[in-house]
């Protein structure tokens, strides 16, 4: 069977998956991280180098903008890909413009205060899901204020992607949470439009975080993509 690359959001790690790991059962899964490295480019080389010849390829939020830059750099190699609550354009100029104030907080020594205040109240359908709430606080505290910074300037620095969508022909697979208010439905709508063979899934019960607020109905679209011939 394909192995599979999982590439996780923001400041979260292998844990983000966790839920859904049932769904990769008998393949071999590279949970690949995103640090060391400050712009798109050199994480989707990192990852590259990491992972096998051909691969499915999976990635959420952030995970999903490199592995739009992986399609970019080596189309050739994907064999399917997900894309699960996250946007192929730029980053829009009011959201640049929030970066360096938050980097200069996490530097200060304030990530914690910026995971709780600026981060965590966009990222579920329920606010009130502390489990999920606590574990996001842990992955992030986990990787540290340097990860943030990287990762950020990443972010912020990043390109359009369409026209890499708009090339893939493989089974593709578009997935957001419901009530994902960080990316919204015009987002996937887009990358549904430019992969026309791509099937755009919406999780009921879930934000922007659907491996960890509704894993049941992320798995099964999950296998559902990974089916797909």
């Amino acid at each position: 069977m394909t192995p599979v690359v999982l590439l996780p959001g923001m400041m979260c790690d292998a844990r983000l998956w966790g839920p859904v790991m049932g769904v990769f059962a008998g393949r071999a899964v590279l949970h690949a991280p995103l640090t060391g490295a400050e712009t798109m480019a050199a994480l989707a080389r990192d990852v590259l180098a990491l992972a096998p010849p051909r691969f499915a390829l999976a990635g959420l939020s952030m995970g999903g903008i490199v592995a739009m830059e992986i399609l970019a750099q080596a189309p050739g190699r994907v064999e399917r890909l997900a894309l699960l609550d996250t946007n192929p354009l730029a980053e829009a100029p009011e959201v640049q413009a929030r970066r360096a104030p938050q980097i200069a907080r996490a530097l200060a020594g304030g990530l914690a205060e910026v995971m709780r205040d600026e981060m965590k109240p966009n990222y579920l359908a329920d606010p009130g899901n502390t489990p999920v709430l606590d574990l996001c606080m842990e992955m992030a505290l986990a990787l540290g204020p340097e990860v943030f910074r990287t990762q950020s300037l990443a972010l912020r620095d990043r390109a359009d992607r369409q026209a890499a969508l708009r090339a893939f022909r493989g089974p593709a697979l578009v997935l957001m949470g419901e009530d994902d208010r960080l990316c919204p439905r015009d987002r996937h709508d887009l990358m549904q439009a430019l992969m026309p063979q791509s099937r755009l899934e919406i999780v009921a019960q879930a934000g922007h975080l659907p491996p960890l607020e509704n894993p049941a109905a992320t798995a099964a679209a999950l296998g559902r993509w990974l089916a797909r011939g």
